[in-house]
């Protein structure tokens, strides 16, 4: 197994950040030439996804439908105050799984690899195993 965590540093509350490029430097830098690859991130109010990449607009998109789904000025029960963080990080999700073939990560031509913050701003790690 090929383990190796990267980390990202968000800086707003509610942010999408493209980490395409440094999950295809770690099939690079491993050599990697088959398999498949599992992004995943250890935390409770971030998650990870894959959609499209070329226009900014898609992930605003699905930010402002996650704002209007899971509102901040609910009851929540959770005495944190973060409980929509962890609502939204469930609908997301916490780990994606892309093949890899001859050395490529195996995307559409319009997909990206984005790190999801939901209760930001923070220092986050996103785990890579094959």
């Amino acid at each position: 197994m090929i383990k190796e965590k990267i980390s990202v540093r968000t800086s707003h509350k509610s942010e999408f950040i493209d980490i395409t490029t440094k999950v295809r430097d770690f099939v690079t830098k491993h050599n990697i030439n088959e398999g498949l690859l599992t992004v995943y991130v250890p935390h409770t109010t971030a998650g990870v996804m894959i959609n499209e990449s070329a226009d900014p607009d898609v992930v605003n998109d699905v930010g402002m439908w996650l704002e209007r789904t899971v509102p901040e000025n609910l009851n929540y029960q959770h005495l944190e105050g973060n409980s929509p963080a962890h609502i939204k990080s469930v609908l997301i999700g916490s780990s994606v799984r892309i093949g890899v073939s001859d050395g490529k990560l195996i995307l559409g031509t319009w997909q990206g690899i984005f790190f999801c913050e939901f209760d930001g701003p923070r220092t986050r790690e996103v785990i890579l195993l094959l």
